[in-house]
């Protein structure tokens, strides 16, 4: 029995050096690691067998840098040194001494500690897995996203080929309508087909003759007026903004007065079924107006009556609107002067004229009430007397309706006027002035009330002395502004709108 215990006791102690042995050999190769920066040991505690010659493995370090060694011992991998390099292989049973040398140390480490270490350890390798597997879905998606796209662009663009070339356009069947030969010939015109489909606007195109073509791409947009400036030299008329402008070529007559003749002419043909001088320029609406502003830019005096000579094509035909005694007969062209036009000159002729004047709108500024009976006082309110102020000190004295009498050369509305001028439908048209002089300065983007109950006052008056109110120098930039102030000139009742951009104009909800 005691020999038995001595012989069990000789294996145990056999079997226990053995793995001693295992553990140091493993424990040798911490050395060349941990040189190398990639794995320690920090073995302190004492093996239980005295004699052993080296230290056995009893604790792991948990520095940041071992986790990527401690990923391979979980999955089998044991680092180890070949040559200079690292190299991993698969060593099952160096995971499996290390878990021996763990089952035998429990009692002098937590076990605990190993667990939560492990749990740490595969956690992180669960995110980053996760993290690559999120930008691999996200490439992924994106090019397929993109290819995608590209197949249906491919295929629109495929069906709009094809559309152009398997569509038959049914105007294609009269492509060769009223051509020779086709039994159609002189269907496809008639006389007045020169403005047929144009739809005429309350807007006045200013300085017309700055348009690609004068005239004709006014009356393109359904503009019922245009603007020429004139100059007199050497006893004819030259059309330009300024005399650095002019050209031999450019003159009132080529550019306004021939291609008017012509149009009327087409306009008002004579044939078996008419044969009349009464047709406008607009084919849809033949009893539409269409004045014609002159800005006299050299001498009032001298320039009017070479105005009226080149007047002469027009007038013979009877396309110019004039006054009768106390009668107004309104025709195709209605004449407008402005500028340096004299008015007292234009109104010499008491019986017979076929110009008018363009009025100073800013000195017909009337209040919202005016006077019930000559014995009661005025209604205004605190505004309009507010209003009437602000108006008053708009006109300078240089400004005023009292010229200088020796030079009678004033501008608009002003030239030729006297303080007891009188501005009717018999002897005026336009009722004018700049925006900028009537309102001032235009801030933060909106009319104020104040500008607004000046602007109301002004056409009010204007219209009460039945005159068309216009007001020119509008803002063109920003276009929000621009816009702004159009949309307020017609909601208020503003005749007719100066304006440059014809095309912007004429997209307006009229």
């Amino acid at each position: 029995m005691v020999q038995q215990h001595h012989q069990h006791h000789h294996r145990h102690h056999q079997n226990q050096s053995h793995h001693q042995h295992q553990v140091s050999e493993y424990a040798e190769t911490k050395p060349t690691l941990q040189d190398e920066g990639k794995y320690s040991d920090a073995a302190s505690l004492s093996s239980s067998s005295s004699s052993s010659p080296r230290k056995p493995l009893t604790s792991f370090e948990t520095n940041d840098d071992l986790d990527e060694e401690f990923l391979d011992l979980e999955d089998g991998y044991i680092p180890s040194t070949k040559g200079d390099r690292y190299w991993t292989g698969k060593a099952w049973w160096g995971a499996k001494d290390i878990m021996t040398v763990r089952s035998r140390r429990k009692g002098s480490v937590d076990s605990s500690v190993y667990r939560d270490e492990g749990k740490t350890l595969l956690d992180a390798r669960y995110t980053r897995r996760r993290r690559r597997s999120w930008f691999n879905y996200c490439i992924f998606g994106g090019i397929s996203g993109l290819s995608i796209l590209a197949i249906l662009l491919t295929t629109n663009l495929l069906l709009a080929l094809a559309t152009l070339y398997w569509t038959t356009d049914p105007d294609d069947v009269f492509t060769h309508w009223g051509g020779l030969n086709s039994g159609t010939e002189g269907l496809n015109w008639y006389p007045t087909d020169f403005t047929r489909n144009i739809q005429p606007i309350p807007c006045h195109s200013h300085n017309d003759y700055w348009r690609r073509i004068p005239l004709f791409s006014a009356l393109r947009h359904g503009c019922t007026g245009v603007e020429a400036d004139v100059w007199l030299f050497n006893d004819d008329l030259f059309v330009g903004h300024n005399t650095a402008s002019l050209t031999p070529n450019r003159t009132f007559t080529s550019l306004y007065i021939d291609p008017l003749v012509r149009i009327l002419e087409n306009q008002n043909p004579n044939t078996d079924f008419y044969n009349g001088t009464t047709n406008g320029v607009f084919d849809v609406d033949p009893a539409q107006t269409l004045t014609l502003l002159i800005d006299v830019k050299t001498s009032g005096a001298e320039t009017w009556p070479w105005i009226l000579k080149q007047l002469e094509p027009l007038r013979e035909r009877g396309w110019l609107s004039f006054v009768d005694g106390e009668v107004v007969h309104t025709r195709p062209i209605t004449v407008v002067g402005t500028g340096n036009t004299r008015f007292d000159i234009l109104t010499q002729n008491e019986t017979y004229r076929d110009a008018f004047f363009d009025a100073p709108l800013d000195t017909m500024w009337e209040p919202r009430h005016t006077l019930l009976s000559s014995t009661s006082h005025s209604s205004l309110t605190e505004d309009d007397d507010e209003t009437q102020e602000r108006t008053s000190s708009l006109l300078t004295p240089s400004e005023s309706t009292s010229p200088s009498p020796e030079n009678h050369d004033l501008g608009q509305g002003l030239s030729g006027t006297t303080p007891t001028s009188k501005f009717t439908t018999l002897n005026s048209y336009y009722a004018s002035v700049s925006l900028h002089k009537a309102i001032g300065r235009i801030w933060r983007g909106r009319l104020s009330d104040a500008q607004m109950a000046i602007l109301r006052g002004q056409i009010r008056g204007a219209h009460s002395r039945g005159l068309k109110a216009r007001y020119w120098d509008l803002p063109a930039w920003p276009l929000g502004l621009r816009n702004h102030v159009w949309d307020v000139l017609i909601k208020e009742g503003m005749d007719v709108l100066n304006v440059d951009d014809l095309r912007g104009a004429s997209r307006l909800a009229w």
